[in-house]
């Protein structure tokens, strides 16, 4: 199973890699109620409506998490936000193949718990490793996640390098 927090998730919705990800993930994709909840309960932005379908569509799941206990201590120790604690809550219990995270409070969570993790970057770059994006579709979409994300330049530098073209 894979996993999402909201901000991963839309930031591949927003770059047009949502469709391409579930097409060729070969896992089932899940979020928690209050990732569902902050990506598509609050505004009705283009990226909301695109996931909003493919929940609807059933090509992600919503789990509620039960734990209470444990989103409550994720967030206290590792200073995270509802929908991050929830999404490692359900990594940590469905013993989740991957999580998909940006926030760096929940990446530093993710390492200490063993939980494997990838960014929206990470998705990028493996979607065009897979063949899912030509070479070229890859790198604008990597722009755009450098516009809408708040990513250091040598992570976009290296995913670059990583797709095959230095700027």
């Amino acid at each position: 199973m894979i996993i999402f927090d909201s901000s991963t998730l839309i930031l591949i919705a927003r770059t047009d890699l949502l469709s391409p990800f579930l097409a060729g993930a070969g896992a089932e994709v899940a979020i928690p109620t209050e990732v569902a909840r902050e990506c598509c309960g609050v505004k009705r932005t283009l990226d909301a409506v695109m996931i909003q379908k493919a929940l609807d569509e059933s090509r992600i799941r919503v789990v509620a998490v039960k734990n209470r206990k444990l989103i409550a201590k994720l967030q206290v120790d590792f200073n995270l936000g509802q929908g991050e604690a929830e999404a490692l809550a359900l990594a940590v219990k469905e013993k989740a193949h991957l999580l998909g995270i940006d926030d760096k409070n929940g990446i530093n969570a993710s390492k200490l718990l063993g939980i494997p993790f990838t960014t929206a970057v990470g998705i990028l770059v493996r979607s065009c490793e897979k063949g899912l994006l030509d070479r070229r579709d890859a790198l604008a979409k990597l722009e755009a996640l450098a516009e809408y994300g708040r990513y250091k330049p040598a992570i976009v530098e290296d995913a670059r390098r990583r797709m095959g073209q230095r700027k």
